[in-house]
């Protein structure tokens, strides 16, 4: 499912993220790139000791666990502590697809990566290309957000960045450990959560929603990991 939540951050915290991280000392991503990676990514990244970019991370996982939509459609175990990365000068980063497991010196263990996320953190019109293109079984879904929006996707999926051909590409990507492994499963979940709060809305007597609302507990329960 791939799924854009809007208005992650307000435009307030945005600008306070922007001057933060302009004022941070960027890397070579290729740094942190795997074997395959080497050969198609061309950005640059915030060290992951960098605490600043630790400090915006906490704050917008932060942000995130209170976004309803986002947690009916995660679902979120484990989180990957949020990372930053900046495309400009034609910066891209080719197909790929992220690694299924993950480590990091900031978190007990390692994860499974089911989700990936990219926060973006600049207005689309203030640069040229930096698309994030993810290709699905519908085809090719090309996404550019407003800033403070974030996008949430399999991490099965295929994608890639499109050259900045100008101004400056400044985005958050992380991934998540789901409860539920599987995403058609997530799917199903989340529909059925929007179904009951729009029926509540409607009339929070119906009768029938407390057996649907039970239907989605046992489901929850029945898939979760």
């Amino acid at each position: 499912m791939l799924l854009h939540i809007p208005n992650v951050l307000t435009k307030e915290q945005v600008k306070e993220c922007q001057e933060l991280l302009l004022d941070a000392q960027w890397i070579d991503g290729k740094t942190t790139a795997g074997h395959q990676a080497l050969m198609t990514k061309n950005n640059l990244q915030l060290p992951q000791e960098s605490k600043t970019g630790q400090d915006i991370g906490q704050f917008i996982i932060a942000r995130l666990k209170d976004n309803a939509q986002f947690m009916g459609a995660a679902f979120p175990n484990k989180f990957y502590p949020p990372m930053f990365n900046c495309y400009q000068d034609a910066g891209n980063f080719g197909n790929h697809i992220d690694n299924a497991i993950r480590h990091s010196p900031f978190i007990d263990g390692q994860i499974r990566t089911d989700l990936s996320m990219t926060l973006f953190l600049n207005e689309p019109e203030s640069y040229e290309g930096g698309e994030l293109v993810i290709e699905d079984t519908y085809g090719e879904k090309r996404v550019k957000l407003p800033a403070g929006d974030l996008i949430l996707y399999p991490s099965t999926s295929m994608h890639r960045v499109t050259p900045v051909t100008s101004g400056r590409r400044i985005a958050s990507f992380f991934w998540l450990q789901s409860l539920i492994r599987n995403d058609d499963q997530r799917r199903i979940l989340y529909e059925l959560d929007q179904s009951i709060i729009a029926l509540t809305q409607q009339d929070p007597h119906q009768s029938e929603l407390v057996r649907l609302t039970g239907v989605y507990h046992n489901l929850l329960r029945q898939w979760a990991a």
